[in-house]
């Protein structure tokens, strides 16, 4: 549900007294278009919030959500491709998905809040970039909910409510989830196995099976951009793209605070490497940390990165020729750093996508974050090429029309 957020106004108005019921993909396999986590609501009025296969199966969960209003009782059902029934709901992409509706009705005995209206409405005064997590139990009788501001310290003993249900072996992977970030379903008795998706037969939820769902986002990573230059003004937004929180850090006050790093979260004028050093000090760097290095300026460089790989960071690049590679090995294995923790540079900085302009280069360095983030062994890094990093010009027209006819 934490895709939903931050609720509409009308929306709302309506969770306070209006019937409604949630559906939640729970479980997934193959190429699906949303995952585990992702819900959408329907209202007593038929009015939808949200989306959860970009048009393949609403209608039919729609329905379903009519259906448990009506009677009071949650569902799981599975939609995947069926090439027998054309008119059928289900996934024209290949994928299955199993998704859980859970009616909530306007009022409960006794004035009591259904959790799950609770949960929505404390998840309304979130923005989208807050830290929070959502642990719920799905038991087919309305279950419970814990919203949680601070993920990353969560521990066993914070989950009120689900305590009956939720402990041993369960519970810990349902700490290890919210503390990560991670989004996936846990069986709180028998076995305790983690289901982050369809596991195969044995391994799919069962209808009336309780089962506990985790959502949990966790505070934006960083990324330090260091270099007030046209290659750091054109990465600070496609790093903002990418959900980082960016910080522009350069020592010369007349290059960095200028209009075009505006869309920067926070710009520093000093010294990078002790700026890092004092951010590392203070606990605010942690292992989703990146740091771009764009100076191209031995005496920031250096020090910088003699300092950036003693650290425990996602990814340190650094912008460069080919000599200046060399010239930076060579510099850093004489101030010390280890070998092993060199090789842990991206230098040059960057995918060979044979780029060229400052906004070629910054999706040349988000392309190779994501390919780092995902250990994409399909993509090959600048470092790991030779020769020169770019065209010094494309070839002539007419020099591609003689390539073709001596090739045919």
């Amino acid at each position: 549900m934490l895709d939903l957020i931050p609720l509409p106004e009308s929306w709302l108005h309506g969770l306070l007294g209006q019937r409604f019921a949630v559906a939640t993909i729970v479980s997934a396999s193959g190429s699906v278009p949303r995952p585990v986590g992702t819900s959408m609501l329907v209202s007593g009025s038929g009015a939808v919030l949200g989306s959860l296969s970009g048009g393949c199966v609403e209608g039919a969960v729609v329905a379903l959500a009519e259906e448990a209003m009506d009677d009071g009782g949650s569902r799981l059902a599975t939609f995947g491709f069926s090439s027998a029934d054309a008119f059928a709901a289900g996934l024209t992409c290949g994928g299955a998905l199993d998704i859980h509706v859970q009616p909530v009705p306007g009022k409960c005995p006794g004035g009591a809040v259904h959790p799950l209206r609770a949960a929505l409405l404390q998840l309304a005064g979130r923005g989208p970039g807050q830290p929070v997590a959502l642990v719920r139990l799905l038991d087919g009788q309305g279950g419970g909910a814990v919203v949680l501001s601070n993920p990353a310290a969560a521990r066993v003993g914070t989950f009120p409510g689900l305590a009956p249900v939720l402990h041993g072996e369960p519970a810990l992977q349902v700490e290890s989830l919210v503390r990560s970030g991670g989004a996936g379903l846990v069986r709180p008795t028998g076995d305790g196995n983690c289901l982050p998706g369809r596991l195969g037969q044995a391994g799919r939820p069962e209808a009336g099976e309780p089962l506990i769902l985790v959502e949990s986002r966790l505070a934006p990573p960083r990324m330090l951009v260091f270099g007030a230059n046209d290659f750091g003004a054109a990465l600070v937004p496609a790093a903002k793209l990418l959900g980082y929180h960016v910080t522009l850090v350069d020592a010369r006050p007349a290059f960095a605070h200028q209009p075009r790093f505006a869309a920067a979260d926070a710009v520093v004028t000093q010294w990078p490497h002790r700026y890092l050093a004092a951010e590392a000090a203070a606990g605010r760097l942690d292992s989703r940390t990146v740091a771009a290095v764009l100076t191209h300026d031995p005496k920031f460089d250096l020090p910088l990165l003699e300092a950036a790989l003693a650290l425990d960071l996602a990814y340190i690049g650094a912008m460069g020729s080919r000599r200046s590679h060399l010239q930076r090995m060579e510099g850093l294995l004489s101030a010390g750093v280890r070998p092993e923790r060199i090789a842990q540079l991206h230098s040059p900085i960057g995918l060979d996508i044979n780029a060229v302009t400052p906004a070629e280069v910054a999706v040349s360095i988000t392309a190779e974050l994501i390919a780092a983030r995902s250990r994409s062994a399909g993509c090959t890094p600048l470092r790991d090429t030779s020769g020169p990093i770019h065209q010094t010009a494309p070839p002539a027209p007419t020099d591609f029309i003689k390539q073709e006819i001596a090739w045919t």
